[in-house]
């Protein structure tokens, strides 16, 4: 359903030029008709109301009932951040966040994590931008569950794109659940971004690419 704050976030990433229409081709190699880059996200103002939409979506999904926050790298490290500081002033909820370098660093502190260190038994949250083919998951699973016995039940994402993964009757949300016993939450999905175009009415052009898209790829 496209509540009026789906709808807020989506014309906040439309005016952030986050969210754009045209042709476009995914990480999996997919050709579709939108795109999300929350790269575009450069300003003070910009990045304080991110925050605040990932600590709502947070809230309400986890209270406070997580230890840690982590924010893949590099997109993930300002998203983390973010939603951070949101959560404290919004919600007064104080909670450490840190995320990793692509490279490991071999002088000073060494290591490949930034900020908090993770502890056995700590519940991570991860803080990312959206879901494609769930690659950036494989991938960051390893670095958290070889920093410390952790417990990962929980990620946070800007847009779920209900795309099909390695299986062609299964969204790559439902394998990261199935795979890592993570729930995916997500602000907005590709069904809300459709329907605001329908509801908007000057998408004439886009819809159909946006249906031909979500037939082909998308698992409702």
């Amino acid at each position: 359903m496209l509540t009026e704050k789906k709808k807020e976030f989506i014309e906040f990433m439309m005016d952030s030029d986050v969210l754009r229409f045209g042709d476009f081709v995914t990480k999996s190699g997919r050709n579709t008709p939108y795109f999300v880059n929350t790269g575009n996200f450069k300003t003070g103002r910009q990045i304080a109301l991110l925050g605040k939409f990932y600590a709502s979506l947070i809230k309400e999904s986890c209270g406070d009932e997580f230890d840690c926050m982590f924010g893949p790298a590099y997109k993930g490290i300002p998203l983390a951040a973010s939603a951070a500081a949101a959560l404290y002033n919004k919600y007064q909820i104080d909670k450490p966040y840190f995320f990793n370098r692509k490279e490991e660093k071999d002088h000073g502190e060494g290591g490949s994590l930034v900020g908090y260190k993770p502890q056995d038994g700590d519940r991570v949250i991860i803080i990312e931008d959206v879901i494609t083919a769930g690659t950036a998951v494989r991938e960051t699973m390893p670095i958290l569950t070889g920093a410390a016995k952790v417990q990962v039940k929980d990620m946070f994402i800007s847009v779920n794109r209900c795309e099909v993964g390695q299986n062609p009757e299964k969204t790559t949300i439902m394998e990261v659940m199935e795979d890592f016993g993570i729930n995916v939450h997500a602000i907005i999905t590709v069904q809300d971004i459709y329907e605001y175009l329908k509801q908007d009415g000057s998408y004439g052009k886009i819809l159909p690419k946006m249906e031909d898209y979500m037939s082909k790829y998308c698992v409702f």
